[in-house]
């Protein structure tokens, strides 16, 4: 049985309670959320709602159809990998002992393009946006330098437009 990451955008009513019936869905179902991302949408009074989730295809078709079942939710598609743009934001606090490693730090930052939102004494913090191996790609960068947090937001994605031939 093959174990594949699916990306769900559902487009859902933007009132309380939305992200707490999906989430119960899942647990009540046993399936887990890998990541979630919530915010407003195209259309006011609607906010789209990503979510990623692991399972072979009769997991999938099982979620969509719970998900389907919910009043809140109106509209629900599981994205082609293929067409899709995926992006996430990571922040990353980095331990400085001396200036050598803080400007190494932030040329490992400028490479990846990212940037760097703060300096304290002690440590720097970095932003990157892009796809997750392009984050994690900087993460084991750092790594060596002693990474004290970080907070990531987890892939939010949009399907890409067909090309008409």
């Amino acid at each position: 049985m093959e174990t594949d990451t699916h990306v769900i955008s559902t487009l859902v009513e933007n009132r309380p309670g939305v992200l707490q019936n999906v989430s119960s869905l899942f647990t009540r179902r046993g399936f887990n959320i890998e990541s979630i991302t919530v915010g407003g949408s195209e259309t006011e009074g609607f906010a789209r709602m990503v979510i990623v989730a692991k399972g072979d295809e009769r997991v999938l078709e099982q979620i969509t159809k719970q998900l389907n079942k919910l009043v809140d939710i109106i509209k629900v598609r599981d994205l082609d990998p293929q067409n899709t743009v995926k992006r996430e934001l990571c922040l990353i606090k980095v331990k400085t002992d001396d200036e050598k490693k803080r400007s190494e730090i932030i040329q490992y930052t400028n490479i990846f393009r990212g940037k760097v939102i703060d300096i304290s004494e002690n440590s720097l913090t970095v932003e990157i946006t892009g796809n997750p191996s392009k984050i994690n790609a900087l993460i084991s960068m750092l790594k060596s330098f002693g990474i004290q947090k970080i907070s990531r937001t987890g892939p939010t994605a949009i399907e890409r437009d067909s090309i008409a031939k």
